[in-house]
């Protein structure tokens, strides 16, 4: 399985620290944030990652270079100007082939995602070993936390047959999921295009599952989250 990270954005809420840096190298913890991904990948033994950017890429490219000081192999997917998830990830197709990979947003936080969790989440088969229709497979599955305080609404609801647009309670998509190249056939590399119009329509066609994750998680998105959490841990006696 390969992965695609995605640091194409301009992180416009992270001003004035995203002027000359690009949102994923800047650091939490001592680390960058893209770091913290490529490291959780080689522990699960997922080395082979496609990272697109846009924004100060050269940037990005100058301080992973090929990957090898992380024990990964790295392929990058320009873009002059950022596609958008759906529009980045078409683009990148011809580096990740033909079998499901696993994409994350560059600038989130999950210190401890196990990236092993998703190896086995799009079965071409059923457990007798029958194999799934093509068109009724599933085509994505999408890790979900609870809803942070910026965003109390949600995105979808979890059933036992997969996510759904409708209905309570709701949960917040992590950014963090595992896709086949098919759902992202229709769109042209090099356009624009959005990721939720394309899992709303999945979904609706019962072709998306999911999980709720609990672990540590942070959409980092202005410069007092990031220094909340890169402040001195203190301990009450």
């Amino acid at each position: 399985m390969k992965a695609m990270l995605l640091a194409a954005g301009r992180g416009e809420r992270m001003r004035p620290l995203t002027d000359d840096c690009p949102k994923p190298l800047l650091k939490v913890r001592g680390r960058p944030l893209i770091v913290w991904h490529l490291l959780n990948l080689a522990k699960a033994g997922i080395t082979d990652i496609v990272i697109n950017h846009a924004h100060l890429g050269h940037m990005i490219e100058d301080a992973l270079g090929d990957g090898s000081q992380f024990g990964v192999h790295i392929q990058y997917s320009a873009e002059t100007s950022a596609l958008e998830t759906a529009g980045g990830i078409a683009k990148a197709l011809p580096l990740i082939g033909d079998d499901p990979f696993v994409v994350v947003s560059a600038d989130i936080y999950i210190p401890h995602f196990d990236f092993k969790e998703c190896l086995n989440t799009l079965e071409d088969s059923d457990p007798w070993g029958n194999p799934h229709p093509a068109d009724q497979r599933d085509i994505a599955w999408l890790y979900m936390v609870k809803n942070p305080s910026f965003h109390p609404g949600g995105d979808f609801s979890m059933t036992l047959m997969g996510l759904s647009n409708e209905g309570t309670p709701r949960h917040t998509f992590a950014n963090v999921g595992v896709y086949r190249p098919e759902m992202f056939a229709s769109i042209r590399p090099g356009d624009y295009a959005k990721l939720g119009p394309l899992l709303r329509e999945y979904i609706d066609a019962g072709r998306i599952g999911g999980e709720l994750y609990r672990g540590e998680w942070h959409n980092l998105g202005t410069p007092d989250q990031l220094h909340a959490l890169n402040a001195p841990l203190t301990f009450k006696r």
